[in-house]
């Protein structure tokens, strides 16, 4: 099997990573489950990258119903460091217009009913969220999707809500009063997995419309947000195939070491089934 450094979760409507070559396929089997699709690990401007389908391809899996824990244990197997998640957003900011980029550096997790983190089971873990998303990678995200001629915000506050439905127009308002930049269904726990595995992981967050709290603009329909973000597709894998050659794959970041004074649980009180359970996440800080 493969290895890899570098992985591309792809959202509603990016369900291939045009541009790979020398592919293969790989389904993995983690404890946690099964991911939402195989991994597909190819080529990408002369690096090895290892492309996940969030929703399956096809869209067959809910927002709710993403075995995130599977997709990331996936990815943490094949050795992947830096992780960018492409995905459609609603605006809650009336210069965030839809077909804009949005880079954010924060994360509102209003999701009510996922399983956010890989420890319990005898082993407790608290690792710092204050920064949900890399600094580095996101540097590296906005500098490069400028450069592809879209409009890019750099920051913002990403609130994850658990969906599938819209929100109202009530919910709307209170998000926007909240100082939330842009609302999408995916990002958490993403971010939180990301951490806790010692990935670093951004988010190119597509804007597609303005949720439904803009008076002036029709409410959020799926057909708005597919159309929107198939505008958007291509500067996301302009961006793409730019930055992959920039990621900084020799060099640590501090996301890479997000465990090390996180484990709490005494050694010897950690069951070891769960140890070899949580093998690729913790074996470094438990031998």
């Amino acid at each position: 099997m493969s290895q890899t450094s570098i992985a591309v979760i792809g959202g509603t409507g990016f369900y291939n990573m045009e541009g790979l070559t020398d592919i293969e396929e790989v389904a993995i089997d983690t404890p946690f489950g099964t991911p939402s699709d195989a991994v597909r690990i190819g080529t990408l401007s002369g690096r090895r990258v290892a492309f996940l389908a969030r929703h399956g391809r096809g869209h067959r899996i809910s927002p709710a119903e993403i075995n995130t824990r599977a997709n990331f244990f996936a990815l943490k197997t094949l050795g992947v460091k830096w992780v960018i998640s492409v995905s459609a957003v609603g605006s809650l900011c009336e210069e965030i217009r839809p077909r804009d980029f949005v880079i954010p550096d924060q994360l509102y997790d209003h999701t009510k009913v996922r399983t956010n983190t890989f420890f319990g089971n005898g082993i407790v873990a608290h690792v710092g969220m204050a920064e949900p998303f890399c600094g580095d990678l996101r540097a590296l995200l906005a500098d490069t999707a400028e450069k592809t001629g879209v409009t890019v915000h750099r920051g913002g506050t990403y609130l994850c809500m658990e969906g599938p439905q819209f929100s109202t127009k009530a919910e709307s308002h209170t998000y926007r009063s909240w100082g939330c930049s842009v609302i999408g269904m995916t990002a958490a726990p993403e971010a939180k997995l990301a951490r806790e595995a010692e990935m670093c992981y951004a988010a190119i967050a597509c804007s597609t419309d303005y949720d439904c709290w803009h008076e002036e603009h029709d409410s959020v329909t799926l057909e708005m947000i597919i159309e929107n973000l198939h505008a958007n597709v291509e500067h996301a894998r302009q961006t793409l195939r730019a930055v992959v050659p920039a990621i900084p794959i020799d060099r640590s970041c501090h996301c890479h070491s997000a465990l090390a004074h996180a484990i709490l649980t005494d050694r010897t009180a950690i069951p070891e089934e769960t140890i070899r359970r949580l093998g690729p996440l913790v074996s470094k800080y438990l031998k």
